[in-house]
């Protein structure tokens, strides 16, 4: 059976490879499906020297304990994190949805980088950015075919 890929399940563990690092693209914005992407993750090969990068934001109108549970799964997977709010917050004040997520990472067990970033591209394009030979990097996307198509376009940029 082949990988999951933009075209045959767009946004569910889409793995793709960036200038040697490997990037997974998901859809996943529950912690339930957070425990089940890290447990996917701790099965990736990887050295001592790797890095792991999760781009990630939430749907506004989820809980505030929804919310701070995504990151408080990921904060103790990843060692990046990279927090984004796009223009659809769903009835969210701007800046509510960042704030709930950095307060789900308090107390996070690898997360030692936190940046916050305004809109789903340019985050998507920080997250590569982090990005070294080896490194692993966790894309929860929003605009699932947009931000899949950005992905492609910036891997095909190489």
């Amino acid at each position: 059976m082949p990988p999951n890929d933009a075209k045959n399940a767009p946004g569910r563990f889409n793995l793709m490879h960036y200038r040697d690092s490997t990037i997974v693209a998901d859809y996943g914005h529950n912690p339930h499906a957070m425990r089940a992407l890290v447990s996917a993750f701790d099965a990736l090969p990887c050295t001592e020297s790797t890095k792991r990068t999760v781009v990630i934001s939430g749907a506004g109108d989820r809980r505030d304990e929804d919310l701070r549970n995504l990151t408080r799964v990921l904060g103790d997977a990843f060692d990046n994190i990279v927090l984004f709010e796009d223009a659809c917050q769903r009835g969210r004040a701007d800046g509510e949805v960042i704030a709930l997520l950095r307060e789900g990472l308090q107390g996070a067990q690898r997360a030692s980088h936190v940046e916050e970033i305004r809109g789903e591209f340019i985050a998507i394009d920080r997250g590569l950015e982090m990005l070294k030979p080896g490194d692993q990097c966790l894309v929860l996307v929003d605009q699932v075919e947009e931000a899949l198509e950005h992905l492609q376009k910036r891997i095909s940029e190489g």
